[in-house]
């Protein structure tokens, strides 16, 4: 266990920043996208039993919830000092949360309740839900809301199904979506035709609350959540592929596994069937400021997540050659797209390709006080704008007057 002393060290040795590891995670049921820049010959660098990594997960003190074989540190970042030591993240926010997130949201939130990821898969994901409070807790969890941004930088192949099924068609009835689960060892269940698709739009997002149906597409998307890795898939087969009906109930008492009613309601009924769900849910880049005043200071920075409490998100671009100082009121998480450059003096790059367990320059934890003090960021480049993105756990100042009532 890192012990306070040694996390002092290593935020006053980055000034207020912490470097990361990338962190990787297989999912079984899926296909690799092959565009989170990990070596090919890595994919599967957890065996070929766990799957293909599909997933990098940032900043991030949450343990993945992956079966039996999930590894004791799978799902959790590591801060790597510059003396070449490590420690978890989680560890530091336990010993020293008031150091990294402020005394006032460790008694707030008691730790670091946010979640953040890219996913890359080469086709869509099963037609799945996430667990509100009610239902979560009741086997230990947290409920999950999440967000989607779809990053153009990583979005220049748009792969085999760039569409997402969202919620349900209107109109839908419960006793259709109880034949769906009575015919899960049939092969495809039919969910599907009760649902509807949306084209994903790179530099666009999506906000999905608990309790609603949603299988994402492939483009590799930016996703702010609640620390939590609760689902259960309503769909049995996707692209050919069968679904283990454990991944319905694997967030479920027991004495409701086989229980078609209790599952269904866990969806948020209403939510599913708006007709107007993609004005409901859709969100849209929104300038944190005057775009003019930002320009002429050589930067440019847009909301890409809020309207909830749970977490915000912004994207940073600083033009080529130009140095910023960008100052926020909470802590936060980041992670480049493009460009190279210093942030609080740290060189920064995006790397081209990463080997499995290998330590990149891309990825990095901004403390509270460092964040409130304000971080000078400087595009080194001459040409290339330096790009980043700033994941924010719940109750940033900043995104306050963003939460929709």
């Amino acid at each position: 266990m890192v012990n306070r002393v040694e996390i002092e060290e290593a935020i006053g040795a980055g000034s207020g920043v912490l470097r990361l590891q990338p962190c990787w995670v297989p999912r079984s049921f899926m296909i690799p996208g092959r565009r989170l820049k990990l070596h090919p010959n890595d994919l599967y660098a957890f065996g070929g039993h766990r799957g293909g990594i599909n997933e990098r997960w940032f900043s991030s003190t949450t343990k993945a919830s992956n079966g039996p074989h999930t590894t004791p540190d799978e799902g959790l970042s590591y801060v790597r000092t510059a003396k070449g030591g490590k420690f978890l993240l989680l560890e530091a926010v336990e010993t020293a949360g008031d150091l990294l997130l402020g005394a006032d949201v460790m008694e707030r939130e008691g730790g670091w309740n946010l979640l953040c990821k890219f996913f890359d898969n080469m086709g869509p994901i099963p037609h799945h839900m996430h667990q509100s409070d009610e239902f979560a807790r009741l086997v230990g969890f947290k409920g999950k809301p999440e967000a989607y941004y779809f990053p153009p930088q990583y979005n220049q192949i748009l792969n085999n199904f760039p569409h997402t099924y969202m919620g349900l068609e209107p109109g839908t009835t419960k006793d259709q979506i109880r034949v769906c689960l009575e015919r899960w060892n049939e092969g495809d269940n039919g969910i599907l035709a009760y649902a509807r698709a949306y084209r994903l739009v790179p530099g666009e997002g999506w906000q999905i609350n608990p309790g609603i149906l949603h299988a994402p597409g492939s483009l590799v998307t930016y996703e702010p959540q609640v620390n939590s890795d609760v689902f259960a898939m309503f769909q049995s087969e996707v692209e050919g592929r069968i679904v283990d009906r454990f991944l319905l109930t694997k967030d479920v008492l027991p004495e409701y596994a086989d229980d078609a009613d209790y599952l269904i309601s866990m969806l948020d009924w209403e939510a599913n069937v708006n007709p107007r769900f993609a004005e409901s849910n859709k969100t849209f880049p929104r300038a944190v400021k005057d775009a003019t005043e930002m320009e002429a200071e050589g930067y440019r920075e847009v909301w890409v997540t809020y309207g909830t409490k749970y977490y915000s998100a912004k994207e940073l671009t600083v033009q080529p050659g130009k140095s910023v100082t960008i100052r926020d009121a909470a802590a936060y998480g980041v992670i480049l797209t493009q460009g190279h450059g210093t942030v609080a003096g740290l060189t920064v790059s995006t790397p081209s390709m990463i080997r499995f367990g290998e330590m990149t320059e891309d990825e990095f934890f901004v403390t509270a006080a460092a964040a409130a003090k304000g971080v000078v960021i400087e595009n080194k480049s001459s040409s290339d704008p330096l790009v980043l993105l700033k994941h924010f756990g719940p109750g940033n100042p900043d995104a306050a007057a963003l939460i929709k009532n």
